[in-house]
C-alpha cells in the first residue's frame, strides 16, 4: 500500500505535508506509510479514499482502477458540498451565490461568454 499513497499523492502533485493536510494526518505519518515503516489506519484509508477520490479495493491491494469514477451529479453534488464548508467570504462561496440568483437572460448571456472564450482559446 506505501507505493499505492505515494502514487496517489504524487498524481495530486502534493507535498507531503499538503496531502497529510487534505486527509487530517501529519507529514511524518505520510512519510512513514510511504517509507512502509507504518500502517495507515481504517480511518487514514477511508479519508484518502473520500478526499481523493479513489477505489478502496485498489488502494488496499492494487486491483482495479485506482480513481472513482464519479457521475456528473456526483460530482457537483461532492463539489458543493466542499463549497458548503468554506468561509462565507470565500471566493467559491461568493461565486455560486451569485450563479444562484441568475435569471435565464443572466445564463444565456454567461454561457454566450464562456462559449466566447473557449473559442478564442482553442484559437
Amino acid at each position: 500500500m506505501n507505493k499505492r499513497i505515494k502514487l496517489i499523492r504524487e498524481s495530486l502533485n502534493m507535498t507531503q505535508q499538503e496531502f497529510a493536510t487534505l486527509i487530517g494526518s501529519t507529514r511524518t505519518n505520510i512519510a512513514g506509510y510511504e517509507a512502509n515503516t507504518r500502517s495507515p489506519s481504517t480511518t487514514v484509508v477511508s479519508a484518502i479514499c473520500q478526499k481523493c477520490k479513489i477505489n478502496e479495493e485498489w488502494l488496499r491491494t492494487g486491483e482495479g482502477e485506482m480513481y472513482i469514477n464519479l457521475t456528473r451529479e456526483q460530482s457537483i453534488t461532492d463539489f458543493m458540498a466542499d463549497v458548503l464548508l468554506e468561509k462565507d467570504d470565500s471566493f467559491k462561496k461568493q461565486c455560486v451565490l451569485i450563479l444562484s440568483k441568475l435569471d435565464e437572460h443572466s445564463w444565456k448571456a454567461l454561457e454566450q461568454i464562456t462559449n466566447n472564450i473557449i473559442n478564442i482559446k482553442k484559437d
